[in-house]
């Protein structure tokens, strides 16, 4: 653990966490709001120790704002991703911990702080921050490969986002890609540069967001040396780096308007100066821009450059959210899993039904990152061979409509009902499992635990056919 920022007010709470840690880490301790934030924007911090009191003054600030408390550790999150946040709080205050906890926090320690309590939570935080970070080279080679063709989608707004990105790919053509956070944006963005005639040049991705206001023309167009105080040498800047290649901005709205300016040079004449520099450089890139914001509206209000927002909007593509495209939650949760066999010695293999149905109706806010991650850490829970409802949290069956119950006339016999509840139940099962084998009869009666002849049998009984379950198919009947 490298640098870890503490914010508390709390004198004994402070000189236990720095004599406990002085020599392994570098403590930045903080004692007002706006002394925290700009410490997050220009220290690399790998964790936070915040106190429960302060935590609730920034989310009273937010409040102000307009925003729910729990955007103060989304805000914070955003700025530092892999950055563990330990809340400090006194016995009686843990409920009020726990719920931030629910919105990202990692974890929470009790006051009066215990060296070999605050020691383990470190050592957690940097065991889940190593996991994180072999996951994203994991998945990163995974993503390696050539895989638009083998992109599989069942919704007609997905297929319309690969066919412009097969159309647009080997094209010089500017693209802005559209859309919430955790559609996708950069997957597309690698998709294009794959398939474009920079492929066997660099990629270079640009969070714009996550860079503070002061070094965003230094990160993006280099420096000299001299350029500004701490500019020891020349740097490279990103621009630089992917010549020959493909530069993904992501999060272009939050640039600074001096930023703009500069890009716009360099969408408009291929050239660019390093910060402080006075020697024009070329421009040999691709630009690929993202935006989970609305950037006409952001030039309407001034905050954008409208000349600069033509420029990107050359090829726009907007990806779909999640519960647009609902049809392929099945496919992502075949793919996901899949990937997280090959990271863990597990062979989990498919969802219980109730948790494929509770999975279709969820809103899906954080749209594919939210069910990567809810994926992900019900694989480490589980110990079955499928995914069950005890591995996810309950929230997620709380707004789940009912299946649709079978009507009881009890004038029948106990046989007759119990019939057509089998029959129903027959019926349920075979579609769920069909859907989540795109229609393959061998599959889905292997996982059935019955021959292809009877499972051919059942589905004549109950009307159903295996095209209607292919990717592409409507899923109605």
């Amino acid at each position: 653990m490298n640098t870890i920022l503490l914010f508390t007010q709390n004198l004994h709470t402070r000189n236990t966490i720095r004599s406990a840690v002085a020599s392994s880490s570098r403590i930045q301790g903080v004692s007002e709001p706006h002394q925290f934030w700009e410490s997050l924007q220009s220290i690399a911090c790998d964790c936070l120790f915040i106190d429960l009191a302060e935590l609730e003054k920034l989310s009273s600030e937010e409040e102000a704002q307009e925003l729910h408390p729990p955007a103060v550790i989304e805000r914070i999150k955003r700025l530092r991703p892999m950055m563990g946040i330990v809340i400090i709080a006194a016995n009686a205050d843990i409920r009020r911990a726990v719920a931030y906890m629910k919105h990202g926090a990692s974890t929470y320690i009790t006051e009066p702080v215990d060296v070999d309590e605050m020691r383990l939570v470190l050592d957690e935080i940097q065991r889940e921050w190593r996991q994180q970070s072999e996951l994203a080279y994991l998945r990163e080679r995974l993503w390696q490969g050539d895989t638009i063709d083998h992109v599989q989608t069942a919704s007609p707004l997905m297929k319309k986002v690969v066919d412009n990105v097969k159309s647009v790919a080997p094209t010089k053509a500017t693209v802005l890609l559209l859309g919430e956070t955790g559609t996708g944006k950069s997957f597309t963005a690698k998709m294009i540069h794959r398939y474009s005639n920079r492929k066997d040049g660099p990629f270079i991705s640009v969070h714009c967001g996550a860079i503070p206001d002061t070094l965003i023309e230094s990160e993006l167009f280099g420096h000299e040396k001299g350029a500004f105080t701490g500019a020891h040498r020349r740097k490279s800047g990103k621009f630089e780096m992917a010549s020959g290649g493909t530069i993904f901005l992501d999060e272009i709205g939050t640039v600074t308007p001096a930023a703009q300016v500069k890009l716009l040079t360099v969408l408009q004449e291929g050239i660019y100066q390093r910060v402080g520099g006075e020697t024009d450089l070329k421009a040999d890139v691709r630009v690929i821009a993202a935006s989970n914001g609305d950037l006409k509206q952001m030039c309407v209000e001034g905050l954008f450059r409208k000349d600069l927002y033509y420029r990107l909007n050359v090829f726009p593509i907007t990806i779909p959210q999640l519960f647009e495209r609902r049809e392929d939650i099945p496919l992502f949760v075949d793919f996901f899993l899949q990937k997280f066999n090959q990271f863990e010695t597990k062979n989990i293999q498919g969802v219980h039904p109730d948790v494929l149905h509770a999975l279709m109706q969820y809103d899906w806010p954080g749209n594919l990152r939210e069910l990567e991650n809810l994926l992900e850490r019900a694989h480490i829970l589980e110990t079955a061979s499928q995914l069950t409802p005890e591995s996810f949290p309950s929230e997620l069956f709380e707004r789940m409509e009912p299946v649709t119950e079978i009507a009881i006339d009890t004038s029948e016999t106990l046989a007759a009902v119990r019939s057509k509840a089998l029959a129903d139940t027959e019926r349920r099962y075979l579609k769920q499992l069909l859907l989540r084998n795109n229609g393959r009869i061998n599959a889905s009666a292997g996982e059935a635990g019955i021959s292809t002849r009877q499972l051919n049998k059942l589905m004549h009984k109950y009307q159903l056919e295996k095209n209607a379950f292919k990717t592409g198919a409507s899923h109605t009947k």
